[in-house]
């Protein structure tokens, strides 16, 4: 019997038709214009999304899970006999998960609420809310997942790269010397996830030779492909998703691939023509 609901938040970017039968609630992220903040834009085509970041005619900007919608939720599942595990995107990324704690310290029994720094972002953070979804469905009981989900979040690498560090640099998540360096001739940055927050690795020159480099990171930080799920995301660059899963495919054959779209969440900062992937550090 399901006696848990992963609650996330819609920064994981899952692939389509991922939450079929799973107990999973997705808590909205607002995207809302910079110069605009009443304007919602989540709504938007993706590829329109994008299209019209790269025409430079929207500028969007993002904000966390309110506290009261947190209670909400919490207040439904615990109503229903369920036990709540939020998993949502990175704390150094958002303030949805001080925003969490805050609900849950505020609920009549914060006891029965579990709140998880998955520390992931995009699918990243989709395969570690679909594994512990998954354990829920298995009648694992909501300790057990919180455990296993951390533990596996622990060990989820990120890695990617972007057109451009201007979006970074924009949402605070570089320094305007990171973003000017990473511009100049056709440097492509190559950058990772470091404890929840976002890491220069590695700089190379060309689109081509960073995805070349990321399969070879992808080796050098872990083995045993073929027991794990990858994942790659990407911020309409689908050619070259196809192309990265090919590649990974014929060279660490593993158990299988997923290919997602970046949403909105994550997209406003990363920026067009980003291109991440997902896998297990052993």
């Amino acid at each position: 019997m399901i006696k848990s609901v992963i609650i996330t938040d819609t920064s994981c970017d899952f692939p389509e038709g991922t939450l079929k039968d799973l107990p999973i609630k997705v808590l909205e992220m607002p995207v809302a214009l910079k110069d605009n903040p009443e304007k919602d834009i989540s709504s938007l085509d993706i590829r329109e999304f994008y299209d019209l970041m790269r025409k430079g005619k929207i500028l969007p900007t993002t904000s966390q899970v309110n506290v009261a919608r947190f209670m909400d939720c919490f207040k439904e599942c615990l109503e229903n006999g369920m036990t709540p595990i939020v998993i949502g995107l990175s704390a150094k990324l958002t303030k949805s998960y001080e925003a969490a704690i805050v609900a849950k310290n505020n609920m009549p029994e914060p006891e029965k609420v579990i709140i998880i720094d998955s520390k992931c972002a995009s699918l990243g953070l989709g395969l570690v809310v679909i594994k512990a979804a998954r354990m829920a469905v298995e009648g694992y009981l909501p300790e057990e997942i919180a455990r296993e989900s951390e533990s596996y979040a622990s060990r989820m690498e990120h890695i990617f790269t972007v057109d451009s560090l201007e979006h970074l640099k924009r949402g605070g998540r570089l320094s305007a010397t990171q973003a000017f360096v990473g511009g100049l001739l056709n440097i492509k940055p190559i950058l990772h996830l470091v404890d929840g927050g976002i890491e220069p690795l590695e700089k190379v020159r060309g689109k081509k030779n960073a995805l070349k480099r990321m399969l070879e990171i992808m080796g050098e930080r872990a083995k045993n492909f073929e027991n794990q799920v990858v994942g790659i995301s990407h911020a309409d660059d689908e050619e070259g998703a196809k192309e990265l899963a090919m590649e990974i495919k014929q060279r660490y054959n593993p158990k299988d691939v997923v290919i997602s779209w970046i949403g909105p969440v994550i997209g406003a900062h990363a920026g067009p023509g980003t291109l991440a992937v997902f896998f297990e550090r052993t």
